[in-house]
Protein backbone atom coordinates (compact mmCIF):
# COMPACT_ATOMS: atom_id res chain seq x y z
CA UNK A 1 0.00 0.00 0.00
CA UNK A 2 1.43 3.40 -1.32
CA UNK A 3 1.63 6.63 0.97
CA UNK A 4 -0.74 9.12 0.13
CA UNK A 5 0.52 12.40 -1.00
CA UNK A 6 0.16 15.02 1.94
CA UNK A 7 -2.60 17.55 1.11
CA UNK A 8 -1.50 21.12 -0.45
CA UNK A 9 -1.71 23.47 2.02
CA UNK A 10 -3.24 27.16 1.27
CA UNK A 11 -1.67 30.27 2.10
CA UNK A 12 -2.93 31.60 4.82
CA UNK A 13 -3.15 35.05 4.48
CA UNK A 14 -5.51 34.65 1.78
CA UNK A 15 -8.08 33.94 4.73
CA UNK A 16 -7.38 37.51 6.15
CA UNK A 17 -8.25 39.33 2.54
CA UNK A 18 -11.89 39.66 2.82
CA UNK A 19 -11.74 41.10 6.37
CA UNK A 20 -8.99 43.28 5.94
CA UNK A 21 -10.92 44.82 2.88
CA UNK A 22 -14.11 45.09 5.11
CA UNK A 23 -11.81 47.25 7.71
CA UNK A 24 -10.07 49.26 4.72
CA UNK A 25 -13.88 50.07 3.32
CA UNK A 26 -14.98 50.90 7.33
CA UNK A 27 -12.17 52.86 7.60
CA UNK A 28 -12.71 54.57 4.10
CA UNK A 29 -16.72 55.28 5.18
CA UNK A 30 -15.76 56.30 8.48
CA UNK A 31 -13.43 59.33 6.43
CA UNK A 32 -15.97 59.80 4.63
CA UNK A 33 -18.42 60.41 7.42
CA UNK A 34 -16.89 62.13 9.34
CA UNK A 35 -15.73 64.75 6.89
CA UNK A 36 -19.14 65.21 5.59
CA UNK A 37 -20.45 66.39 9.50
CA UNK A 38 -17.46 68.24 9.85
CA UNK A 39 -19.43 69.95 6.96
CA UNK A 40 -22.42 70.19 8.61
CA UNK A 41 -21.38 73.29 10.73
CA UNK A 42 -19.74 75.22 7.41
CA UNK A 43 -22.89 75.13 5.37
CA UNK A 44 -24.79 75.73 8.50
CA UNK A 45 -22.98 79.07 9.05
CA UNK A 46 -22.97 80.04 5.48
CA UNK A 47 -26.84 79.71 4.80
CA UNK A 48 -27.34 81.84 8.41
CA UNK A 49 -25.19 84.29 7.04
CA UNK A 50 -26.72 84.77 3.93
CA UNK A 51 -30.63 84.16 5.40
CA UNK A 52 -29.80 87.17 7.76
CA UNK A 53 -28.82 89.79 4.93
CA UNK A 54 -32.64 88.99 4.08
CA UNK A 55 -33.42 89.91 7.29
CA UNK A 56 -34.55 86.14 8.38
CA UNK A 57 -32.20 85.69 11.43
CA UNK A 58 -31.61 81.58 12.35
CA UNK A 59 -29.93 80.88 15.71
CA UNK A 60 -29.08 77.24 17.35
CA UNK A 61 -28.10 77.52 21.36
CA UNK A 62 -26.54 74.12 21.13
CA UNK A 63 -26.23 71.77 17.75
CA UNK A 64 -24.80 68.28 17.60
CA UNK A 65 -24.23 65.80 14.59
CA UNK A 66 -24.86 62.07 15.00
CA UNK A 67 -25.83 59.52 12.68
CA UNK A 68 -23.09 57.31 11.91
CA UNK A 69 -22.51 55.20 9.82
CA UNK A 70 -25.74 55.54 7.59
CA UNK A 71 -27.35 59.03 7.52
CA UNK A 72 -26.21 62.48 9.56
CA UNK A 73 -28.69 63.96 12.41
CA UNK A 74 -27.78 67.41 13.00
CA UNK A 75 -30.25 68.58 16.23
CA UNK A 76 -30.76 71.98 16.99
CA UNK A 77 -31.88 72.75 20.33
CA UNK A 78 -33.43 75.73 21.82
CA UNK A 79 -33.88 77.16 18.43
CA UNK A 80 -35.02 80.54 17.32
CA UNK A 81 -36.57 82.47 14.14
CA UNK A 82 -36.35 86.49 13.87
CA UNK A 83 -37.61 87.65 11.09
CA UNK A 84 -36.80 91.60 10.57
CA UNK A 85 -38.50 93.33 7.32
CA UNK A 86 -40.82 90.68 6.58
CA UNK A 87 -44.14 92.18 5.73
CA UNK A 88 -45.32 95.74 4.36
CA UNK A 89 -45.51 96.81 8.17
CA UNK A 90 -41.80 95.82 8.98
CA UNK A 91 -43.48 94.63 12.17
CA UNK A 92 -40.98 92.05 13.60
CA UNK A 93 -41.31 88.75 15.43
CA UNK A 94 -39.18 86.17 16.95
CA UNK A 95 -40.09 82.71 17.15
CA UNK A 96 -38.84 79.84 19.25
CA UNK A 97 -39.02 76.07 19.65
CA UNK A 98 -37.25 73.51 21.96
CA UNK A 99 -35.84 71.16 19.22
CA UNK A 100 -35.33 70.52 15.65
CA UNK A 101 -33.81 67.16 14.20
CA UNK A 102 -32.80 67.44 10.29
CA UNK A 103 -32.35 64.24 9.36
CA UNK A 104 -30.42 63.26 5.74
CA UNK A 105 -29.10 59.88 4.35
CA UNK A 106 -25.12 59.62 3.59
CA UNK A 107 -25.94 58.04 0.18
CA UNK A 108 -28.75 60.50 -0.73
CA UNK A 109 -27.58 63.89 0.66
CA UNK A 110 -29.95 65.99 -1.51
CA UNK A 111 -33.27 64.90 0.51
CA UNK A 112 -33.69 66.48 3.59
CA UNK A 113 -36.28 65.40 6.59
CA UNK A 114 -36.51 67.65 9.91
CA UNK A 115 -39.05 67.24 12.56
CA UNK A 116 -39.92 69.84 15.09
CA UNK A 117 -40.84 69.39 18.99
CA UNK A 118 -43.45 70.97 20.49
CA UNK A 119 -44.57 74.03 21.96
CA UNK A 120 -42.88 76.98 20.24
CA UNK A 121 -43.65 80.50 21.25
CA UNK A 122 -44.16 83.57 19.05
CA UNK A 123 -43.51 87.26 19.89
CA UNK A 124 -44.22 90.24 18.52
CA UNK A 125 -43.80 94.07 19.91
CA UNK A 126 -46.62 95.47 21.93
CA UNK A 127 -48.97 92.18 21.80
CA UNK A 128 -49.30 89.06 23.58
CA UNK A 129 -47.40 86.02 22.93
CA UNK A 130 -48.41 82.95 21.00
CA UNK A 131 -47.70 79.50 21.52
CA UNK A 132 -48.29 76.93 19.30
CA UNK A 133 -48.46 73.28 19.94
CA UNK A 134 -48.70 70.19 17.80
CA UNK A 135 -48.50 66.46 18.31
CA UNK A 136 -46.19 65.58 15.03
CA UNK A 137 -44.40 68.01 13.22
CA UNK A 138 -42.08 67.27 9.63
CA UNK A 139 -40.82 68.52 6.57
CA UNK A 140 -38.56 67.67 3.66
CA UNK A 141 -37.12 69.17 0.76
CA UNK A 142 -35.76 67.47 -2.12
CA UNK A 143 -32.91 69.33 -3.72
CA UNK A 144 -30.64 70.87 -1.99
CA UNK A 145 -28.13 72.34 -1.86
CA UNK A 146 -29.00 73.38 -5.00
CA UNK A 147 -32.07 74.86 -6.29
CA UNK A 148 -34.88 73.05 -4.20
CA UNK A 149 -37.37 70.74 -6.62
CA UNK A 150 -40.08 70.19 -3.80
CA UNK A 151 -40.74 70.71 -0.40
CA UNK A 152 -43.62 69.89 2.40
CA UNK A 153 -44.23 70.53 5.77
CA UNK A 154 -47.22 68.39 8.12
CA UNK A 155 -48.78 69.33 11.28
CA UNK A 156 -51.38 67.10 13.38
CA UNK A 157 -52.82 68.14 15.94
CA UNK A 158 -51.99 72.28 15.98
CA UNK A 159 -52.93 74.65 18.43
CA UNK A 160 -52.44 78.36 18.27
CA UNK A 161 -53.25 79.92 21.72
CA UNK A 162 -52.61 83.82 22.90
CA UNK A 163 -51.30 83.88 26.48
CA UNK A 164 -52.68 86.71 27.97
CA UNK A 165 -50.90 88.60 31.11
CA UNK A 166 -52.15 86.10 33.43
CA UNK A 167 -50.22 83.59 31.90
CA UNK A 168 -53.94 82.42 30.31
CA UNK A 169 -54.17 80.50 27.12
CA UNK A 170 -57.03 82.00 24.87
CA UNK A 171 -57.73 80.06 21.88
CA UNK A 172 -56.67 81.35 18.15
CA UNK A 173 -56.88 78.65 15.69
CA UNK A 174 -57.20 74.62 15.52
CA UNK A 175 -56.39 72.20 13.17
CA UNK A 176 -56.45 68.41 13.11
CA UNK A 177 -54.03 68.19 10.23
CA UNK A 178 -52.33 70.78 7.55
CA UNK A 179 -50.54 70.15 5.06
CA UNK A 180 -48.63 72.35 2.75
CA UNK A 181 -46.72 71.16 -0.35
CA UNK A 182 -44.77 72.96 -3.24
CA UNK A 183 -42.94 72.11 -6.26
CA UNK A 184 -41.26 73.07 -9.55
CA UNK A 185 -43.61 72.73 -12.22
CA UNK A 186 -42.56 70.63 -14.65
CA UNK A 187 -40.34 71.88 -17.53
CA UNK A 188 -39.86 75.80 -15.31
CA UNK A 189 -36.95 76.75 -15.57
CA UNK A 190 -34.77 78.08 -12.70
CA UNK A 191 -34.45 81.80 -14.38
CA UNK A 192 -38.00 81.81 -14.44
CA UNK A 193 -40.01 79.63 -12.39
CA UNK A 194 -43.41 78.46 -11.72
CA UNK A 195 -44.35 77.47 -8.60
CA UNK A 196 -46.83 74.86 -8.00
CA UNK A 197 -48.42 74.19 -4.27
CA UNK A 198 -50.97 72.32 -2.49
CA UNK A 199 -52.70 73.31 1.27
CA UNK A 200 -54.94 70.21 2.70
CA UNK A 201 -56.42 71.46 6.17
CA UNK A 202 -58.93 69.19 8.15
CA UNK A 203 -60.93 70.28 10.93
CA UNK A 204 -59.46 74.12 11.06
CA UNK A 205 -60.89 76.87 12.71
CA UNK A 206 -60.46 80.31 13.76
CA UNK A 207 -61.21 82.47 16.76
CA UNK A 208 -61.92 86.19 17.27
CA UNK A 209 -61.90 87.31 13.61
CA UNK A 210 -65.58 86.13 12.28
CA UNK A 211 -68.03 83.79 13.51
CA UNK A 212 -68.05 82.34 10.56
CA UNK A 213 -64.86 81.21 10.85
CA UNK A 214 -65.03 80.08 14.29
CA UNK A 215 -66.47 76.82 12.95
CA UNK A 216 -64.79 74.07 11.79
CA UNK A 217 -64.44 73.33 8.03
CA UNK A 218 -61.75 71.56 5.70
CA UNK A 219 -60.31 73.11 2.71
CA UNK A 220 -58.23 71.67 -0.46
CA UNK A 221 -56.48 75.09 -2.22
CA UNK A 222 -54.05 74.02 -5.46
CA UNK A 223 -52.86 77.15 -6.86
CA UNK A 224 -49.46 78.18 -9.35
CA UNK A 225 -47.37 80.84 -8.70
CA UNK A 226 -45.89 83.18 -11.88
CA UNK A 227 -43.35 85.75 -11.69
CA UNK A 228 -40.68 84.56 -9.22
CA UNK A 229 -37.28 85.62 -11.12
CA UNK A 230 -34.75 83.72 -8.65
CA UNK A 231 -34.57 82.25 -4.93
CA UNK A 232 -31.73 84.65 -4.19
CA UNK A 233 -32.88 85.18 -0.22
CA UNK A 234 -34.35 88.76 0.14
CA UNK A 235 -37.31 89.83 2.06
CA UNK A 236 -40.76 88.69 1.39
CA UNK A 237 -42.15 92.41 0.53
CA UNK A 238 -39.66 92.92 -1.61
CA UNK A 239 -40.25 89.91 -3.58
CA UNK A 240 -43.53 90.39 -3.69
CA UNK A 241 -42.63 93.86 -5.58
CA UNK A 242 -40.89 92.09 -8.28
CA UNK A 243 -43.46 89.71 -8.26
CA UNK A 244 -46.09 92.51 -9.20
CA UNK A 245 -43.27 94.52 -11.44
CA UNK A 246 -42.92 91.06 -13.67
CA UNK A 247 -46.88 90.54 -13.53
CA UNK A 248 -46.65 87.66 -11.77
CA UNK A 249 -50.05 86.10 -11.12
CA UNK A 250 -51.64 83.50 -8.47
CA UNK A 251 -53.69 81.33 -10.39
CA UNK A 252 -56.17 79.01 -8.43
CA UNK A 253 -56.34 76.40 -9.86
CA UNK A 254 -58.92 74.69 -7.84
CA UNK A 255 -59.93 75.40 -4.32
CA UNK A 256 -63.28 73.27 -2.44
CA UNK A 257 -63.97 74.37 1.21
CA UNK A 258 -66.78 72.57 3.27
CA UNK A 259 -68.29 74.23 6.58
CA UNK A 260 -70.87 71.54 7.36
CA UNK A 261 -73.53 71.44 4.30
CA UNK A 262 -72.19 74.45 2.94
CA UNK A 263 -69.60 73.33 -0.33
CA UNK A 264 -67.75 76.24 -1.99
CA UNK A 265 -65.14 76.08 -4.90
CA UNK A 266 -63.60 78.51 -6.25
CA UNK A 267 -61.27 78.91 -9.59
CA UNK A 268 -59.52 82.33 -11.12
CA UNK A 269 -56.75 84.55 -11.02
CA UNK A 270 -54.96 86.66 -8.99
CA UNK A 271 -52.51 89.27 -8.91
CA UNK A 272 -50.59 92.21 -7.42
CA UNK A 273 -51.07 95.94 -8.29
CA UNK A 274 -48.33 98.50 -7.54
CA UNK A 275 -50.14 99.69 -4.01
CA UNK A 276 -49.23 95.81 -3.04
CA UNK A 277 -52.96 95.09 -2.85
CA UNK A 278 -55.02 92.39 -4.36
CA UNK A 279 -56.68 92.07 -7.62
CA UNK A 280 -58.77 89.76 -9.93
CA UNK A 281 -61.73 87.47 -9.81
CA UNK A 282 -62.67 84.34 -8.57
CA UNK A 283 -65.62 82.25 -9.94
CA UNK A 284 -66.84 80.74 -7.16
CA UNK A 285 -69.93 77.79 -6.75
CA UNK A 286 -71.72 78.22 -3.02
CA UNK A 287 -74.32 75.23 -1.86
CA UNK A 288 -76.32 76.91 0.40
CA UNK A 289 -75.77 80.32 0.02
CA UNK A 290 -78.72 81.28 2.27
CA UNK A 291 -76.40 80.83 5.26
CA UNK A 292 -73.77 83.38 3.88
CA UNK A 293 -76.00 85.74 4.62
CA UNK A 294 -76.23 85.51 8.57
CA UNK A 295 -72.74 84.07 8.44
CA UNK A 296 -71.27 87.22 7.07
CA UNK A 297 -73.97 89.32 9.25
CA UNK A 298 -75.25 90.85 6.49
CA UNK A 299 -78.84 90.97 7.71
CA UNK A 300 -77.78 92.77 11.31
CA UNK A 301 -77.13 96.01 9.20
CA UNK A 302 -80.54 96.29 9.16
CA UNK A 303 -81.96 94.54 11.74
CA UNK A 304 -80.40 96.66 14.58
CA UNK A 305 -78.47 99.44 14.88
CA UNK A 306 -74.06 99.16 14.05
CA UNK A 307 -71.70 101.13 14.27
CA UNK A 308 -70.65 103.03 10.98
CA UNK A 309 -67.48 101.03 10.48
CA UNK A 310 -68.98 98.10 10.57
CA UNK A 311 -71.69 99.36 7.67
CA UNK A 312 -68.11 100.46 5.64
CA UNK A 313 -67.22 96.84 5.67
CA UNK A 314 -70.14 95.16 4.40
CA UNK A 315 -71.75 98.46 2.63
CA UNK A 316 -69.51 101.30 1.39
CA UNK A 317 -70.88 104.17 0.94
CA UNK A 318 -74.10 103.97 3.04
CA UNK A 319 -74.39 105.93 6.16
CA UNK A 320 -75.84 104.39 9.18
CA UNK A 321 -77.52 107.73 10.44
CA UNK A 322 -79.50 107.67 6.95
CA UNK A 323 -80.17 104.25 7.65
CA UNK A 324 -81.96 105.16 11.05
CA UNK A 325 -83.58 108.00 9.68
CA UNK A 326 -85.46 106.10 7.37
CA UNK A 327 -86.64 103.56 9.79
CA UNK A 328 -87.63 106.13 12.38
CA UNK A 329 -89.48 107.73 9.18
CA UNK A 330 -91.67 104.59 8.82
CA UNK A 331 -91.98 104.23 12.66
CA UNK A 332 -93.77 107.30 12.84
CA UNK A 333 -95.71 107.05 9.39
CA UNK A 334 -96.97 103.64 10.67
CA UNK A 335 -95.85 102.67 14.09
CA UNK A 336 -93.67 99.25 13.99
CA UNK A 337 -93.32 99.23 10.27
CA UNK A 338 -89.55 99.89 10.35
CA UNK A 339 -89.14 97.31 12.83
CA UNK A 340 -90.97 94.48 10.89
CA UNK A 341 -88.85 95.34 7.55
CA UNK A 342 -85.65 95.42 10.17
CA UNK A 343 -86.86 91.97 11.66
CA UNK A 344 -87.39 91.22 7.93
CA UNK A 345 -84.24 92.99 5.95
CA UNK A 346 -82.55 89.32 5.36
CA UNK A 347 -85.44 87.58 3.60
CA UNK A 348 -84.10 91.06 1.21
CA UNK A 349 -81.38 91.02 1.12
CA UNK A 350 -80.95 86.87 0.27
CA UNK A 351 -83.44 87.18 -2.66
CA UNK A 352 -80.51 90.28 -3.89
CA UNK A 353 -77.53 87.74 -3.26
CA UNK A 354 -79.78 84.83 -5.17
CA UNK A 355 -79.88 87.10 -7.55
CA UNK A 356 -75.96 87.35 -8.58
CA UNK A 357 -74.95 84.76 -10.75
CA UNK A 358 -76.58 81.65 -11.64
CA UNK A 359 -78.27 78.28 -10.49
CA UNK A 360 -75.60 75.60 -10.43
CA UNK A 361 -75.53 71.98 -9.16
CA UNK A 362 -72.44 71.11 -6.99
CA UNK A 363 -72.11 67.59 -5.83
CA UNK A 364 -75.28 67.10 -6.32
CA UNK A 365 -77.12 69.95 -4.75
CA UNK A 366 -78.26 72.92 -5.71
CA UNK A 367 -76.05 76.17 -5.86
CA UNK A 368 -75.36 79.37 -7.58
CA UNK A 369 -72.46 80.63 -9.48
CA UNK A 370 -71.13 84.11 -8.89
CA UNK A 371 -67.57 86.08 -9.07
CA UNK A 372 -65.93 86.73 -5.87
CA UNK A 373 -64.13 90.16 -6.50
CA UNK A 374 -60.93 91.70 -5.51
CA UNK A 375 -60.07 95.33 -5.99
CA UNK A 376 -57.17 97.13 -4.42
CA UNK A 377 -57.41 94.27 -1.37
CA UNK A 378 -60.68 94.61 -0.79
CA UNK A 379 -63.09 91.75 -1.22
CA UNK A 380 -66.71 92.43 -3.28
CA UNK A 381 -69.43 89.87 -3.04
CA UNK A 382 -71.37 91.51 -5.95
CA UNK A 383 -71.61 94.99 -4.68
CA UNK A 384 -71.17 93.82 -0.95
CA UNK A 385 -67.97 94.37 0.61
CA UNK A 386 -67.32 91.67 2.76
CA UNK A 387 -63.28 92.32 3.90
CA UNK A 388 -59.77 93.76 3.41
CA UNK A 389 -56.35 91.90 2.46
CA UNK A 390 -53.82 94.19 3.68
CA UNK A 391 -50.87 94.98 1.79
CA UNK A 392 -48.51 93.03 0.81
CA UNK A 393 -45.59 94.85 0.16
Amino acid sequence: MSDLPAPRRRPLWRLFIVPVLFLLGAAVWSGFWFFAASQVGVQADAWRAQEAKSGRNYDCAKRTVGGYPFRLEIRCEDASVSLVSQTASNLPFTARLGEILVVAQIYDPKLVIAEFKSPASIAVPDQSPLRVDWSKARASVVGLPAVPQRGSIVFDDVGIDRVNSSSLQIPVARAKHVELHGRLAEGSSTDNPVIETVLQLNDGSVQGVHPVMAVPFNADVRAKLTGLKDFAPKPWPERFREIAAAGGKVEIVQSRIQQGDMISVAAGTLSLNANGNLDGELQMTVTGLERIVPALGIDKILEEGVPQATLDRVAPGVKTQDLNNLFGALDKAVPGLGKVIKQNANVGVAATLNSIGSEATLEGKKARSFPLRFADGAVLFGPVKVGQVPPLF
